[in-house]
C-alpha cells in the first residue's frame, strides 16, 4: 500500500503500522552513514541474530509499572549517561547492580512500597547531541555519538556501520553477566553491604541516614535469626535494562513480532493480541527530549511496540502535546505504558510541572501514567574550562520541588531517573563530600554528561526516602489525632 493511500489518524500517523513505518515520516538525530552497503551488511545481520531480552521479561516489567502507576511501587532507573563498551567488564558491571540494590533498599525503608529496578545499561551506547560537529584541539571534527555510532577519539570519528553489531553484542553481553551474577547471589540480601558514612560531614545528616542502616541492618538479622531470610525471594531481584530508542535502523533490526506471554486463547473476552511487535533489544525505551515530535519518525515507531516506554518531558514541552503524545502512543490507556520522564532544571519546575501534570491528570489519562523525575538533564553546567558538571543541590532540588508539587496536585511521583555509576567519580559538585571546581579533575572520567558518583546517589535516596518517611509520620500522627 503507497503513503498516499494509507489511512491517516487524527495525530497525523498512519493506522497501519510495521517496524518501518517510521522511515516515512520527518527524523531527527539521523546518523547519515557513508557506506551505505556496509550499513544494509550489518543490518542484516542484525536481523539475523536471536532477540537479546524475552517478551516475557517485557510483560513481567509491564505488570510492574501498571502498579508503578496505581502509587503501589516505585520506579528506580539508573545507570550511565553514555555507555561504553569499555563497561562490558565484571567490577563496572558488579558495581551498577550493587548500588542500585543498595539504593533499592533505602527507598524500601523509606516509602514503604516495593521497588522496581531499571539499568541505563546494556543498550545505552547512542547520546543525540545538538551538532554534528564539535571543536577539538583547535580543529573541526565530527561529534562522538556514542561507542555504537563513533568512537572517542578523534581518529575514530567517522560513522562506523560495524559498531551497531558490535553494540548487539556488548549488550548481550552486559546482559548475560547481569543475570548470571544476579542468579548467583549477587543481590543476596544475607551478604553485608558497604554501608560506609564515613564521607558524609554533616553531623545531622548523618544521624539520619545512620538511623536508615541500623534499621535495615537489624531487620536482616531479625530475619536471620528467626529462619525467615530462607526464601529464595530474598537472594534474588529482578533488574530490566533500558537505554534511549535513538537510532531506528537498529531498532527495527532487533524488533519482532512474536508470541504474546499475556495472551491467553481459551478466553473469549480477552483483548491481548496473541502476536505483538516487540523490541527485544532491551526491556524499557525512552523518547528523547530532541526526537519526540508528534508527526516524527521516532514517535511513529514507537507507536507500534509492545515495550512499556518513557517520554522525555522538559522545558519545550507544550501541555497540549502530552496528550497528543500519549493518545498516540497508549491509544488503549493500557496503565503503566508509559512513563513520562520530566526533566525542566531546579530553577523551571516550579513553573511548568503542574501544568503538565493537570493537561494528563484532567483527562481520559488519569492515573494511567508513571511520573518520573530526571533531576540531572536540566541542571548541567560548564564550568571553568569548559568542564560540564551539575551541582548536587540542584539536582535535589528539582527532586524535591518535583516531590511537593505532585503531593500538592494529588498525583504520585512514581520514580526517579538517574545518571550515575559505581565508581567513585569526580564529576558532580557538592554532596556530603563538598566537591568543588579543583575535586572535578581528580577523577573525571565521563565521554558525556556528569554522573553522580556512589556516595552521592546513596545519598539522594536517603533524602528522597526521608521525604517519605516523613510523609507516612505525619499521616499516622493525623490519623491518630483524628
Amino acid at each position: 500500500m503507497s503513503e498516499s493511500t494509507v489511512p491517516v489518524t487524527a495525530s497525523g500517523h498512519t493506522s497501519e503500522w510495521t517496524p518501518d513505518s517510521w522511515r516515512s515520516k520527518p527524523i531527527k538525530q539521523c546518523p547519515e552513514y557513508p557506506d551505505q552497503k556496509a550499513l544494509s551488511k550489518s543490518l542484516a545481520e542484525l536481523q539475523r541474530l536471536p532477540p537479546i531480552v524475552h517478551p516475557k521479561e517485557i510483560t513481567r516489567l509491564k505488570a510492574l509499572l501498571r502498579d508503578v502507576a496505581r502509587g503501589e511501587a516505585f520506579l528506580l532507573q539508573g545507570g550511565d549517561c553514555a555507555e561504553l563498551f569499555d563497561y562490558c567488564e565484571q567490577g563496572a558491571i558488579e558495581s551498577k547492580i550493587k548500588l542500585l540494590l543498595q539504593m533499592s533498599l533505602v527507598l524500601i525503608w523509606g516509602a514503604d512500597k516495593r521497588v522496581v529496578r531499571i539499568g541505563r545499561m546494556a543498550g545505552q551506547y547512542a547520546k543525540p547531541r545538538s551538532s554534528p560537529m564539535e571543536m577539538l584541539d583547535g580543529k573541526m571534527v565530527p561529534s562522538f555519538r556514542g561507542d555504537i555510532l563513533n568512537g572517542f577519539h578523534p581518529d575514530e570519528r567517522e560513522l562506523d556501520p560495524g559498531r551497531l553489531v558490535k553494540a548487539y553484542h556488548h549488550s548481550s553481553a552486559t546482559l548475560n553477566y547481569i543475570r548470571a551474577a544476579i542468579s548467583s547471589g549477587i543481590a543476596d540480601l544475607h551478604r553485608p553491604l558497604d554501608w560506609g558514612l564515613g564521607h558524609v560531614r554533616d553531623p545531622a545528616l548523618k544521624a539520619k541516614y545512620s538511623e536508615a542502616v541500623n534499621f535495615l541492618t537489624d531487620m536482616l538479622r531479625f530475619m536471620h535469626t528467626i529462619g525467615a531470610d530462607k526464601n529464595e525471594k530474598l537472594d534474588t531481584v529482578d533488574l530490566f535494562t533500558s537505554h534511549e530508542g535513538l537510532l531506528l535502523e537498529y531498532e527495527q533490526s532487533l524488533t519482532r513480532l512474536l508470541d504474546n506471554p499475556a495472551h491467553t486463547p481459551s478466553s473469549t473476552t480477552t483483548t491481548t493480541k496473541a502476536k505483538e511487535y516487540y523490541n527485544t533489544s532491551a526491556h524499557f525505551l525512552w523518547i528523547g527530549d530532541r526526537t519526540r515530535q508528534i508527526d516524527g519518525a521516532h514517535v511513529e515507531f514507537f507507536r507500534g511496540i509492545a515495550n512499556p516506554i518513557g517520554v522525555k518531558v522538559g522545558p519545550t514541552t507544550p501541555a497540549d502535546d502530552l496528550l497528543a503524545l500519549l493518545r498516540t502512543l497508549n491509544p488503549s490507556r493500557e496503565p503503566g505504558k508509559i512513563t513520562l520522564i520530566t526533566r525542566y532544571g531546579a530553577a523551571k519546575v516550579a513553573d511548568l510541572l503542574p501544568a503538565h501534570i493537570r493537561a494528563v491528570e484532567d483527562s481520559e489519562y488519569a492515573r494511567t501514567v508513571v511520573w518520573q523525575c530526571d533531576p540531572m538533564h536540566g541542571n548541567t553546567q560548564s564550568v571553568s574550562g569548559g568542564i560540564k558538571t551539575r551541582a548536587f543541590s540542584d539536582i535535589f532540588s528539582e527532586l524535591q520541588q518535583t516531590l511537593r508539587i505532585h503531593k500538592e496536585q494529588r498525583s504520585y511521583l512514581g520514580g526517579v531517573h538517574l545518571e550515575l555509576t559505581g565508581d567513585a567519580v569526580t564529576e558532580c559538585l557538592g554532596g556530603s563530600e563538598g566537591l568543588d571546581e579543583d575535586d572535578l579533575s581528580t577523577n573525571y572520567t565521563s565521554f558525556c554528561d556528569p554522573r553522580l558518583n556512589e556516595k552521592q546517589a546513596l545519598e539522594l535516596t536517603f533524602l528522597v526516602a526521608d521525604h517519605y518517611r516523613n510523609e507516612r509520620m505525619e499521616a499516622a500522627a493525623a490519623k491518630v489525632k483524628a
